[in-house]
């Protein structure tokens, strides 16, 4: 029995669809982050540590229960290290400030235990939030206010303020920035970034 000739050709039309939809998300999130604040040399750097960085955990701390606190480098270490050079780049500390503490009390609001996993928090709600505080807050201004009021709101109002929590959770490692928070914080920036 024969293959037929469409099969192949359907095969390189699905790769080549595959490679299309790729190269749109990489140009969409490249300019997410120049509109954020990040320059264009460096936006793609930072979109691919946060994506590789997902897999990494730093161990902090272990609690009495033996679990592992980590911080987790694309879900935390790269939004806070792009989020202190936003803050020193644009200088309005105290509108970030005031965005995050919001966008954290309504993501702590929300914030659910996991067990066996982590925290969790609904996806879409942290960048829609922060994008709305962003455009109250620093209209003109808006993305890096929400980009930094998005992740910095979403780690501190899920992982930081649910610590207590730790014990409920039955797992060997806690990660900040990993597990149910990492797509809040990746998407918070991106999205926030986009739509204030």
């Amino acid at each position: 029995m024969t293959s037929s000739p469409a099969v192949p050709l359907i095969l390189v039309l699905l790769i080549l669809l595959g490679l299309l939809i790729f190269l749109f998300e990489i140009h969409i999130l490249t300019y997410a982050y120049r509109k954020v604040g990040v320059h264009p040399r460096y936006a793609f750097a930072v979109m691919l540590l946060s994506l590789l960085g997902s897999h990494v955990n730093i161990p902090l701390y272990t609690v009495t229960t033996g679990t592992v606190v980590a911080l987790n480098v694309g879900g935390a270490l790269i939004p806070i290290l792009v989020s202190l050079y936003l803050v020193t780049h644009t200088r309005m500390f105290g509108r970030m400030l005031i965005g995050t503490a919001l966008v954290a009390a309504i993501v702590h609001s929300l914030a659910y235990v996991v067990p066996g996993a982590g925290i969790a928090v609904p996806m879409l709600i942290p960048p829609l939030v922060a994008a709305g505080v962003a455009l109250l807050l620093a209209f003109r201004r808006a993305p890096p206010v929400a980009y930094v009021s998005g992740s910095m709101g979403t780690l501190v109002g899920a992982d930081l303020l649910n610590l207590g929590q730790i014990g409920r959770l039955g797992a060997p490692v806690v990660s900040i920035g990993g597990a149910g928070t990492f797509d809040g914080v990746f998407l918070t920036g991106i999205l926030a970034g986009l739509l204030a």
